[in-house]
């Protein structure tokens, strides 16, 4: 009996032993989640997580669209020491699964299927297996203001480009500086975008996700640049390198009326402590009310040292991300909306009501669409050589004619 108690009692402390073992995994997340919002938001899945048991070990690199994260992040994958999960998004997904250093999440995925748009559940899996999470979705077309400044001059959220203008000389009448612009590529991308988006979401499809020849060369695709070139009148000469949230402060503490910014930018003036309707207006892009361009946040799975299947901390990472209540509470604090349908709005202010109601007009009449600037809708190669023209032509005195030229060739890199 001795004999037996004693083996009983070694085999439970090897079976809480390796229980323990499996509580203690480091789970290492590469992010770009590092401004104020977002820190905060990412901050609560490493809490969630850490409640399980797991460590989370933080990778976070700074850079706002995370062309730096993925450097990094290849850099890692090279050299044998692929972090548990990466933000990764759109095609990038589909191209670091055929590198087969994916593993399989299935596990953790369940009632998936049954609570994602089918445009984003694709974009998760590859082959078939999900082999991503999604967080929350954003919307990118988004125009921030000021109300403080929007009041002052007695003028309502523009619906249109004239109506934008008509704001904007009035504002800049004012003394208040129009329009906030952060000095990156990818906010150079992400407005010009906007601008594509306002000819409509046809046109938008026809020119930046088949990349139809014609499209690209019209008429239309001139104007696009006439009116962006006539948006940059109203940049101030400091924008030059700005990172995008301190951009949004500038509209935030009233030193700048307007932005043109993702809905995460609310994230910064929810922890700032001002509510919309009150402290800021969001309003759709001007000419975009009808359309969404989407922006879907995404952690992927890596093969760790010594497996090729999924650790417990990873399948719990991917289950914490996509319960409904993990949903309410990063979106709460990102600024987004959440991904996984049915959850609840009620908790949610104005801004991400009206994104949320018109994410699901805009999946109905068919004028939801991925965002370029943001990673949806190109691979790297193409992705960038479109922003290199738009980039050139907002920092140059460029004929918009020449960049229309340069817009059809980049077009063509794959």
């Amino acid at each position: 009996m001795k004999v037996r108690a004693i083996m009983g009692a070694l085999c439970a402390a090897g079976l809480m032993a390796g229980v323990n073992a499996q509580a203690a995994e480091n789970v290492t997340v590469l992010h770009w989640w590092t401004s104020g919002g977002e820190a905060k938001a990412v901050g609560a899945l490493k809490d969630d997580l850490q409640k399980q048991g797991y460590v989370w070990k933080d990778f976070a690199v700074a850079g706002g669209a995370g062309a730096a994260a993925m450097t990094a992040l290849k850099t890692k994958v090279i050299s044998g020491d692929a972090p548990s999960a990466a933000q990764i998004k759109g095609p990038l997904i589909q191209d670091w699964a055929d590198q087969g250093v994916l593993v399989n999440i299935d596990a953790a995925a369940g009632d998936w299927k049954a609570n994602l748009p089918p445009q984003i559940d694709a974009i998760m899996k590859y082959k078939g297996h999900y082999v991503g999470a999604p967080f929350s979705v954003h919307r990118v077309n988004w125009l921030y203001i000021n109300k403080a400044a929007l009041d002052k001059v007695h003028a309502q959220p523009p619906a249109t480009w004239p109506e934008f203008f008509a704001v904007a000389d009035k504002m800049k009448a004012a003394g208040i500086m129009p329009i906030a612009m952060g000095g990156q590529p990818w906010q150079d991308l992400t407005l010009w975008e906007d601008v594509v988006l306002s000819q409509g979401p046809a046109f938008y499809k026809k020119a930046l996700v088949d990349l139809d020849q014609k499209t690209l060369t019209s008429p239309q695709m001139l104007d696009v640049f006439n009116t962006v070139r006539k948006i940059q009148g109203y940049f101030d000469s400091g924008r030059n390198g700005r990172d995008w949230n301190l951009a949004t402060a500038m509209v935030i503490n009233g030193k700048a009326g307007m932005q043109f910014m993702g809905d995460w930018a609310k994230g910064e003036f929810e922890n700032a402590g001002k509510k919309s309707g009150k402290d800021y207006v969001c309003a759709p892009v001007p000419g975009t009310a009808s359309a969404y361009t989407y922006n879907v946040d995404s952690f992927v799975f890596f093969q760790q040292k010594g497996g090729s299947n999924a650790t417990p901390g990873q399948l719990a990472l991917a289950k914490t991300i996509m319960s409904p209540a993990f949903q309410e509470q990063f979106s709460l604090l990102k600024g987004s909306i959440p991904v996984r349908l049915g959850v609840k709005m009620d908790k949610f202010d104005d801004c991400a009501k009206k994104s949320y109601a018109d994410e699901q007009t805009a999946i109905k009449a068919g004028g939801y669409v991925p965002s370029l600037a943001h990673g949806m809708a190109q691979g790297d190669a193409t992705a960038g050589a479109i922003t290199d023209v738009v980039t050139k032509f907002m920092n140059s005195s460029e004929d918009p004619k020449t960049a229309v030229e340069q817009l059809a060739k980049a077009a063509k890199v794959k």
